[in-house]
This record gives C-alpha cells, structure tokens and sequence, in this order.
C-alpha cells in the first residue's frame, strides 16, 4: 500500500482505550473514523504497521487493522509484538477481511494471537461498532485486573519489608540479652556487680514487649476488640502528658521543644490513655526523624467550627509526596529512613490514625520535602459538636456511626425518635422521616450516607422506599439497613432484592446496629 493515511481524531481522553486501526484505504480509513467518533469511541489511525507497532507501546485498547495490512510478514510481527505484552495483556485484534477470502495472512495471525476476530468486509456499521466496544469491555477488565495485581504486589513488598524490619528489630535487643546472660553464666558475680547487667536485660526486654505490644494493639484495632474508656478531657492537659512521656528521646536527641497552646481550654470527650499514646506517638516520630539539635512545635488551636486542632512540627527528614498518601497505612515505611529513625515497626502512624478514627476525628501530613521537616495535623470534635457524650465504654463499630449521615424512617414516630437519639449518642448526623414521600424529600437535602427504613409502613413501604433510594443517580450508592418484625427466609429474600444491605429485626439491639455499621464501613473501605 503507498496511499498515505493521515486522518486524525481530536486529543484522545485515554491511550490506554484507543482504537489502532489500520483499513485498506485512506477512504476507508475516513470513512471509519467518522463511525467511531460519533460512536464516542477514541482512536487512531496508524499509515502502516511499524507506526501501528509503536503506537502499541504507548497503550491500546483494541487493534482495527485490514487482512492487506498483514501480508508478508506482517502477521508473523504484529504476533509476535502480541505475545511480547505482558502476561495480564491480552490485546483484541480485529481483522477486516475481504469477502469470502481464506487468506494464509488471517491463518497466520488466527495461529499467533489468541484473540483475534475476523470481520468480513463490507460491513454494517452497527457489527463494526458493536465488536469495537465488546472489544473494549474486555480491554477494561484486563486493565482492572493489571490493577489488581499492581495492588496486591505492592502489599506483598510492603509486607516483606514489614517482616524484614519486625525480624531486624527482634533481633537488635536479643544481641545483647544474649550476651548479658553469657557473661552471667560464665562469670560469678557479686549482686552488685551483676546489677549493670541485670538492668540491660531488663531495659532490651521492655523494649521487646513495647514493639509486640504495638503489634498486638495493630491486631486488636483492626479486628474491632479496643474499647475507648470515654471523660470529658481537657486537651491541653493530655498533650503534656504525651510530651512528659517522649521527653526522654527529646532529650536524646537534645531537640528544643516549643507549645504553644490556646488560651481557653478545648475539652473533648476521649479516652486519656490512647489520646496521650496519639500524641507521644507523633512527638517520637518527631524526635526519631529529626537530626540532633532540631526543633520540634506543638500547637493546640480551635478551628472555629467545632473541632480542636493539634499540629506537631518537626525541623527533620520530611516525607517525600509520593508518601504522604500512604504514611499511615499498614506495613509501609519511607524508604530511606529506617536509620534516622533508630528503630521501630513503622506502624506507629497506623495506630495514631486507627485511635484518632476511633474519637470520631482525621489525621493528615504534610511535609516540604526530604529534610525540610514534617507536619501532622489531628482534628477531633470538642465537647458538644459531634463527640459523643455517653461515658461508658464504646465500642469501634459505635464510633464509626460518627462518620456516617442518617436517614431514619418509621411511621412509628416514638419509634423513629428514639433512634435518632441512639445514634445521635453514637456521634451520628440523624435526620427523621414518618413515610416514603417525606423521606425522598428529606434525601434530597440531608445526603444521607445511610439510611434505616421500616419495612410495614402505609402506603410506600420500606421495600419500594429501597428501589427508589437505589435508582436515584445520587443515592444510589448509600447503605440501606432494613428494620422490621418480620424475620422469615421469605421476608429476608423480599428485603435482599429491593437493595438492602442488613436486615435487624425489632426492637433494634445496639450490638447488632453497630456491626452492621461496622461491616458497612469495611465495604466502603474495600
């Protein structure tokens, strides 16, 4: 072929789904191009096969090539630049063929490539638009699975490099505990003499318990088994505790160490011990990622919108931007870093966040860049703006009803009432309706993340109540707990398929509310 193919379409929006296509003639190449970009397919068109080849390289959804183009070698070299993509690639190629033809070229490439459609010429353009886009889909799914495997290879090397430490750090304290009960088997010792050594033992022991403590209170917040002993606290007060805790390697590393704390007192409703860990948590970092002589600010504002703010600011190693998103994740650590921090799992950040979640508050960082310093930055609601004012122990599943908005439905109005007020306790946003067309209304404004609807209401019952919530484009997404007392196989099949996803029967007992709060929460978090 000498005619020369210089269609182009406007700026594609993703190479990665772009049709390579290759007809016969610059005709039909026009003629093509057309189809698609009024199909809302992206593509390109390629002059001959060495551009085809090198446009595969920047990514492709789909290859439209005519059997002329693959005569000679070129079936053999557009198979073999095939079998060279990666295992998960399993790239669509669509031969235009000539009618009635059984051309040796289509053989070839049929033999070379797995997945190959043949499309006779001529051909309706509906067939043509139609294979492009099952093409496509297929595409889709390969890239979610090349996704998918990217994923869980960066959790399997950030669980190498977790056991690498974890083993690392076991073995730095048992060095010299070994070698401590050497000297001791070997050699009398007056009780005086054997002291010095005695209380090596006994500082390398504690820290082995404090890292399989950390591991152990990692295992325990992810499997929900912590509970929070909730009091009115006064935050400035558990930030000076965290700070009398960390002073030791402040003064290690003879940090100067600056607070700055509002004027009135902020109180919040906490647990004091695992506040006091929040904050030591972040202050050791600080201390551990900060050359000798740095400094270290801790400042404690209001935000003006109901919630106390508490930053720790170090002059240190900083967090390259490529982390900032992943810190406080589990296993991951910032490469580089694992000296200037002088041991530790790296799972600190992840306790500080689990704990700062579980008070119905957020935790974020920020850094300039290698060596110009950190920033974390802890927000938890003050006393009457969302914390929750009940002292008795709570529960994680309780306190995820804090991230959540709430529609409760029930034309049981004592019913509905009571409920808001449960989960307003549990540090819920509640709104309250008493039928299906009042709760549609309500949706609207109030965007609720989760809504309880009675089954057996007049009228709209809770099931039809479901399937609009469910088709509404904005809503379509918010969990839906069914709440009735009917509890048959029958009655819990009705409920499945209008959309819900728990079913409680009355009256509602709190554990079981709360676990479905908690297994909605694992679902948004998957």
């Amino acid at each position: 072929m000498t005619e020369s193919l210089t269609i182009q379409l406007p700026q594609l929006r993703d190479p990665q789904l772009r049709v390579l296509m290759r007809p016969a003639t610059a005709k039909d190449a026009a003629m093509t191009a057309v189809v698609l970009e009024r199909a809302g397919i992206e593509a390109r068109t390629c002059a001959d096969l060495p551009e085809v080849l090198r446009e595969m390289a920047e990514g492709a959804g789909a290859l439209l090539v005519s059997e002329e183009l693959l005569s000679g070698s070129g079936a053999a070299e557009l198979a073999a630049a095939v079998a060279a993509q990666p295992p998960w690639s399993d790239l669509p190629v669509l031969i235009l063929a000539r009618q009635g033809a059984d051309s040796r070229a289509i053989s070839t490439a049929m033999e070379g490539m797995a997945n190959v459609t043949v499309l006779e010429r001529p051909l309706r353009v509906a067939s043509l638009v139609s294979a492009l886009r099952s093409a496509l889909r297929a595409r889709r799914r390969q890239y979610e699975l090349r996704r998918m495997l990217d994923e869980l290879n960066e959790a399997d090397r950030r669980k190498t490099e977790f056991l690498a430490t974890l083993a690392h750090e076991l073995r730095n304290p048992m060095a010299p505990l070994s070698t401590a009960l050497a000297i001791l088997k070997r050699k009398p010792l007056t009780s005086e003499a054997a002291l010095p050594y005695y209380e090596l033992m006994g500082r390398q022991l504690d820290h082995m318990v404090r890292l399989v403590n950390d591991l152990m209170e990692v295992s325990r917040i992810t499997r929900g088994k912590i509970e929070l002993q909730l009091d009115e606290l006064a935050l400035e007060k558990v930030i000076r505790g965290a700070v009398e805790l960390s002073r030791p390697l402040m003064d290690a590393g003879r940090h100067a160490l600056g607070l700055h704390i509002a004027d009135a007192s902020l109180a919040v409703k906490g647990d004091g011990v695992r506040l006091t860990q929040v904050f030591s948590n972040l202050l050791n970092n600080a201390a551990k990622y900060t050359p000798e002589g740095g400094r270290i600010d801790v400042f404690l504002e209001h935000d003006g919108h109901g919630h106390a703010v508490v930053r720790v600011k170090d002059s240190g190693t900083g967090i390259p931007a490529a982390m900032l998103d992943a810190i406080f994740d589990m296993f991951v650590q910032v490469s580089g870093t694992a000296r200037a921090a002088q041991g530790g799992l790296g799972i600190g950040l992840t306790l500080v966040k689990s704990i700062v979640e579980l008070h119905g508050g957020t935790v974020s960082a920020r850094s300039e860049g290698a060596d110009r310093g950190s920033e974390f930055t802890v927000s938890l609601p003050l006393l009457g703006h969302g914390a929750r004012t009940s002292t008795e122990s709570t529960t994680p599943e309780a306190a995820m009803a804090v991230n959540h908005r709430i529609l409760v439905v029930d034309d049981n109005r004592d019913a509905a009432e009571s409920l808001e007020t449960l989960l307003g306790l549990l540090g819920a946003k509640v709104a309250v309706a008493f039928n299906g067309p009042d709760a549609l209304a309500k949706a609207e404004l109030f965007d609720p993340s989760l809504a309880i609807l009675d089954i057996g209401m007049p009228g709209m019952d809770g099931c039809e109540l479901a399937r609009r919530l469910r088709a509404h484009p904005r809503l379509h997404g918010i969990g839906l707990i069914a709440l009735t007392g009917w509890g048959q196989p029958d009655d819990r099949l009705r409920i499945a398929q209008a959309g819900f996803d728990h079913h409680l029967l009355k009256p509602v007992d709190v554990d079981e509310l709360t676990l479905a709060l908690q297994k909605l929460e694992r679902r948004a978090a998957g």
